[in-house]
């Protein structure tokens, strides 16, 4: 089996690093906004936005083929909704 390695800079893992630091600050500020239950649904989005992050340079998912990539896709939304139904529970307290 032919196995290819991908080498990725410094400067782009910094610059990830940076990014997820700056998402973490933003999560942060978020729970000081009063906004119901929206918040949650906020602090959601932004740890999507971080496990992307993470999934597709620091476990290197972007170089894998659409099938795997696909059937992550499909297991990270079916998780989403499950959750999105649980928090059904906090928005219409």
């Amino acid at each position: 089996m032919n196995e290819q390695h991908h080498i990725i800079s410094y400067r782009k893992l910094t610059g990830i690093w940076l990014a997820l630091l700056a998402l973490t600050a933003l999560t942060v500020g978020i729970t000081r906004i009063e906004l119901g239950g929206y918040k949650v649904l906020g602090a959601l989005t932004i740890a999507c936005l971080k496990s992307g992050l993470v999934i597709a340079v620091f476990m290197h998912m972007k170089y894998e083929g659409r099938l795997l990539r696909g059937l992550l896709f499909l297991a990270l939304m079916t998780l989403a909704i499950f959750i999105g139904f649980t928090f059904f529970d906090v928005l219409y307290r």
